[in-house]
C-alpha cells in the first residue's frame, strides 16, 4: 500500500535447524557480509583453531536470526527506508513505529488474514478485482496459474490430500481465488451479496458462515489486535505461553463454527 505493508508470514523453525552449518552461512551471507572467519569458513579455507568458538557462536546466531520475524523485518524494511530516503533526499526514520504481528493459530485464521491482505487494494479503492491488485500475492498466484503453475516464492496450495504432500496450504488453489474473487466484489460493491456454492468450499471445510467471512476479510485489522483463532485454539495458546488471561477472546466468536 502507499503508506504501509501487510505480510502474512510461514516461519519454518524445523528447516533452519535441519540446515548444515555451512547451509546457514550461505543463507545469512545472501543477506549480509558476515564476518571474516564466516567467510573463510565457505570458502573452505583454513580456519585457525583460536578461531573455532567465534565460528560456532556466529552460525548458531544466524541460525536462531533466520528464523526471526524480528530479523526478517528488519531486512524488508531497511531497503524500503534507505530507498525512500534516498528518493526525499534526506535521513532519518521512515517507518512510523515497530512493526505489528499477530499469531495466527488455525487454518480459518490464517487464510481469513490472507484474504483481508489480498483484498486491502479493493477496500481502500485503488483496484476493482483482486487480480489487478498491485503488489499482491494473489496477483503472483493468478498470473501463474494462467500457466498451469504457483509461485515458487510463495507457499504452495497443495489441496484437500495431506498424505504424501510437500509443505503447503491445505487447500485447492482454485477454491481460494475463486472465494476471494466474490469476497472482493462484495466489497466493492457494498452490498451484502452472496458467496456461491462453488466458491464456498473452504467456507464449508472450515465450518464458518459466510457472514462471518466477509466480516472478518472487511474488518480484520478492526476485529483482532492480538492472537487469532477459535476460543480452543485461543486457549491452548495462552496456557502454553502460561498467561492466565485470555484477552481478545470476545472476537473469537467469528471464527467459531457456523450453526
Amino acid at each position: 500500500m502507499s503508506n504501509h505493508l501487510h505480510v502474512v508470514l510461514n516461519i519454518d523453525i524445523f528447516q533452519a535447524n535441519s540446515w548444515t552449518d555451512i547451509e546457514v552461512v550461505e543463507h545469512w551471507h545472501q543477506l549480509f557480509k558476515g564476518t571474516d572467519i564466516t567467510r573463510k569458513f565457505v570458502k573452505c579455507e583454513i580456519i585457525e583453531s583460536h578461531e573455532i568458538n567465534a565460528l560456532k557462536h556466529s552460525i548458531a546466531l544466524y541460525r536462531s536470526r533466520l528464523s526471526d520475524i524480528s530479523w526478517f523485518m528488519r531486512c524488508l524494511n531497511e531497503p524500503i527506508a534507505r530507498m525512500a530516503n534516498k528518493e526525499d533526499n534526506c535521513t532519518g526514520h521512515f517507518w512510523e513505529g515497530r512493526f505489528k504481528s499477530q499469531a495466527l493459530l488455525d487454518e480459518a485464521a490464517v487464510l481469513a488474514c490472507m484474504a483481508y491482505v489480498e483484498l486491502n487494494p479493493i477496500r481502500a479503492k485503488m483496484a476493482k478485482t483482486p487480480e489487478t491488485s498491485d503488489y499482491t500475492s494473489l496477483q503472483m498466484r493468478v498470473k501463474a496459474a494462467l500457466k498451469g503453475q504457483q509461485p515458487a516464492k510463495l507457499l504452495p496450495f497443495i489441496g484437500d490430500e495431506r498424505l504424501n504432500q510437500p509443505k503447503g496450504i491445505n487447500f485447492a488453489l482454485k477454491d481460494y481465488l475463486e472465494l476471494v474473487d466474490e469476497t472482493g466484489r462484495i466489497i466493492r460493491d457494498d452490498k451484502r451479496g452472496a458467496i456461491s456454492s462453488s466458491a464456498s468450499k473452504i467456507l464449508t471445510r472450515l465450518n464458518m458462515s459466510a457472514d462471518n467471512w466477509i466480516k472478518i476479510t472487511s474488518d480484520f485489522g478492526k476485529l483482532f489486535h492480538g492472537p487469532v483463532g477459535t476460543l480452543q485454539e485461543l486457549t491452548s495458546y495462552c496456557e502454553h505461553l502460561e498467561k492466565r488471561r485470555r484477552h481478545f477472546s470476545k472476537c473469537c466468536q467469528y471464527l467459531e463454527t457456523s450453526r
